[in-house]
């Protein structure tokens, strides 16, 4: 199949280098906005050609849009004209306003996936092999989806070494909520917390495993993560009252300097790796 990938950052750059890897793509095209990111993307092979988008859309059986979730809204006035064979894909990491938001016309051609996937860099040169590979991907609300589109996401997910998962939008959301944009939230809020409290040398001096584990995603993309944010405010909302409480109630332990209870909360933390 030819397939089409709309933005060639860390998402589409790679599974651009992945489809070429295993096969599953005649030709991969691509399309970017800017001049700087076109001549990256050139210098990186990471397509088979740039073009733009019109061209783009009658030459790829299948378009994967891997743009920041606001974007995915904003081009789809431009969607609306594709062929009933063409499958679109988008990769966006909130899914349920997009679902909720897919016109009419194009509502059959639109697979809503979201790959567990990334990394906390961006652009073109983030982009990676193997970032698929053993991941999981969760495809919503297929029941409106013909059978052909879904599965040319089936052969392209699955072609790429990852596993499947089927759930609702809605349901999609707020699990992605706790495993990934509340976690983003807490890793911005530790950052701006030490680069307020702690001179650049100190940080530099001292910072240990710990601090930069947890505050690796602050490098993520501030364009990227204010839209996910965006469309999944209700729930992250919750989230943040939830955590909150934790934090009320460690806060409370160390100041009435009850550390046998304090034992107790860390070893129920503990406890989260044997599921993981």
């Amino acid at each position: 199949m030819n397939i089409g990938i709309i933005g060639l950052g860390l998402m589409g750059g790679s599974i651009a280098k992945a489809v070429k890897k295993y096969g599953i793509a005649k030709n991969v095209y691509g399309y970017v906005k800017n001049e700087s990111t076109k001549q990256e993307v050139l210098e990186l092979n990471l397509v088979d050609e740039l073009m733009d988008i019109n061209t783009l859309k009658i030459k790829s059986d299948v378009i994967i849009l891997a743009i920041p979730v606001d974007a995915i809204i904003e081009l789809f006035p431009q969607l609306l004209d594709i062929s009933k064979e063409t499958t679109i894909i988008d990769l966006g990491s909130t899914k349920e306003y997009i679902v909720n938001n897919i016109p009419e016309q194009i509502r059959e051609n639109f697979v809503a996936a979201h790959p567990m996937t990334g990394t906390e860099k961006f652009g073109p040169k983030a982009a990676i092999d193997g970032l698929y590979e053993g991941k999981t991907t969760v495809l919503c609300n297929l029941e409106k989806n013909e059978t052909q589109h879904v599965n040319n996401a089936l052969r392209i997910f699955q072609g790429i070494g990852m596993r499947i998962v089927m759930m609702d939008a809605k349901d999609h959301d707020i699990h992605a909520c706790y495993m990934s944009h509340l976690p983003h939230a807490i890793s911005f809020s530790l950052a701006n917390t030490v680069m307020n409290h702690e001179d650049p040398k100190a940080i530099l001096a001292l910072a240990a495993g710990g601090f930069k584990d947890m505050s690796r995603v602050a490098k993520s993309s501030p364009a990227m993560w204010s839209d996910i944010f965006k469309q999944n405010r209700k729930n992250l909302l919750v989230s943040f009252d939830l955590f909150e409480k934790q934090m009320k109630q460690v806060r409370k332990m160390v100041e009435e300097e009850d550390y046998e209870n304090l034992k107790q909360w860390m070893k129920k933390a503990n406890s989260l790796h044997e599921v993981l």
